[in-house]
């Protein structure tokens, strides 16, 4: 029998906030364990909750960017549960008013090549809800550890519908939630710093049925890669049972990378376990209509909509918009750039694409240097695209001038005149090393009067060394073209 998968999502994004969802404690990575803790994250007697407006704001725009419903009213629920990352015996969320309700996400699945855009569509979530992280613990042979630095941490839930149907989609989905929340300054989804982590559920029905089978939930996989493996590990194991006449269990697992396999944890809770009830301390939230429409006002255009505005109205290939508009950072540094000369877009697009993502990489050990220590300035890129485009500075000059400009944070022109690379604009001179190259290359001049236009290149090389590279190839084939038809 042939069988599809039915994947669900469930992806945990903590929130870029200054302080905790539910204390004025700071939140962040990397401090010393323990150390962003106070009386409410350790549920000490008599410390309350107070809730954190900025969380809200910042969830509903999650909400605004995935179409979703966003209620009038949200309320606090207690799931109640033992377990040492959590001080309080408990932790708040919402159970059965969320504050996103609805909605779908826009992905792109992988094309043919990289080079190449993908299959786009539209994948349906449930809900999203708002809680507050737990502890983290770390395992030794004989000891666990606690830290509670990330308790407390605004956390959004997103769920999605089973509407995925291959680890493919799903890496694909978590890549579109990451450029859409980054680019807003939602969160900063570093998943190796936990700020997003995912549970995948999976089951396998026959093809062509829309019956939901039994599932299983993969929890806490933190990595793309961990996401993709687990999914197809588990798909295999299903696929097996299956075939063998068995029957799926509802259960928790965990992803083990050594062996490459799930492993069962125990089995899986259902709501009831959890014990629900409103919380007793905090009010139910009102979000005004007119607070929601200034929340949508503030968001960035969406991603996929600003890439295909990009090919429309500048005529980007794919290659040049995967690489700008899938990185909130490079874009606006494009943006930004156009908006001091904005003549030439495709040329300061290929400078960013390019260029700027070479010096990056060779500028830092592990990874590209972050573009906020980059030392040049959208204005003096767009300086740099104008001077080319003028003619003070021959294309293959200007490469020499940018990486000055990167290593030192320089304007372009006294790079170009320090250099000598300025072109003198002396017509007199070029008309006559070009008609040297054309005397001393008879037998191309004869092939391009006779019709072979890409002849004309035979006298480029001869022209460039004798101006020592300063020559504007542009007018340079110019000036040929109007000496060879005399």
């Amino acid at each position: 029998m042939e069988y599809e998968a039915v994947i669900g999502l469930e992806v945990h994004v903590q929130l870029k906030t200054e302080s905790k969802m539910f204390t004025t404690a700071r939140q962040g990575f990397g401090a010393s364990p323990n150390t962003y803790t106070d009386p409410v994250i350790m549920g000490l007697p008599g410390a309350l909750p107070v809730m954190n407006l900025q969380a809200i704001e910042q969830s509903v725009r999650v909400g605004l960017i995935c179409d979703s419903e966003i209620p009038e009213f949200c309320k606090w629920d207690r799931k109640n549960y033992f377990y040492p990352d959590s001080a309080k015996n408990y932790q708040i969320t919402q159970y059965d008013q969320p504050i996103c309700v609805g909605g779908e996400l826009e992905v792109e699945l992988t094309g043919p090549s990289r080079n190449v855009m993908g299959e786009h569509r539209k994948v349906k979530l449930t809900r999203a809800h708002l809680e507050e992280d737990v502890g983290k613990l770390t395992h030794f042979e004989r000891d666990s550890l606690v830290d509670y630095n990330r308790a407390g941490t605004p956390l959004l839930e997103i769920v999605t519908e089973p509407d995925i149907r291959s680890s493919e989609e799903a890496v694909a989905f978590l890549q579109s939630l990451r450029m859409h929340l980054t680019a807003a300054g939602i969160s900063d989804c570093d998943m190796e710093k936990g700020q997003m982590r995912c549970d995948a559920n999976v089951s396998l029905r026959p093809k062509g049925s829309d019956v939901l089978n039994t599932r299983t939930e993969m929890k806490n996989l933190n990595s793309i890669s961990g996401v993709k493996n687990a999914i197809e590990s588990e798909i295999r194991r299903q696929y097996r049972v299956y075939q063998k006449g068995g029957t799926i269990v509802q259960e928790t697992r965990r992803w083990d990378a050594d062996s490459g396999m799930t492993q069962s944890m125990r089995g899986k809770e259902d709501a009831h376990d959890y014990r629900y009830f409103p919380d007793p301390d905090l009010m139910p939230v009102r979000l005004p209509r007119e607070k929601v429409e200034s929340l949508r006002a503030e968001l960035p255009e969406r991603v996929f909509d600003q890439q295909r505005r990009y090919q429309e109205q500048y005529d980007f290939p794919y290659t040049l918009t995967s690489v700008i508009c899938f990185d909130f950072e490079l874009s606006r540094f494009f943006e930004t750039a156009m908006a001091s000369y904005g003549k030439n877009p495709k040329a300061l697009a290929n400078y960013i694409a390019n260029d700027l993502q070479r010096e990056r990489a060779q500028s830092e050990q592990d990874g590209l240097l972050p573009i906020i220590d980059v030392k040049m300035q959208p204005a003096q890129l767009a300086d740099l695209v104008r001077l080319v485009d003028e003619g003070v500075v021959a294309k293959h000059n200007a490469r020499e001038v940018f990486i000055e400009m990167f290593n030192t944070g320089r304007d372009p022109e006294p790079i170009i005149k320090e250099k000598g690379l300025a072109d003198d604009g002396d017509d007199g001179d070029l008309e006559a090393i070009c008609k040297d190259a054309i005397a001393g290359n008879a037998k191309a001049a004869e092939e391009f009067r006779g019709g072979q236009a890409k002849a004309i290149n035979s006298f480029m090389g001869p022209i460039m060394k004798a101006s020592k590279g300063k020559a504007n190839p542009q007018k340079v084939r110019e000036m040929l073209e109007k000496l060879l038809s005399e």
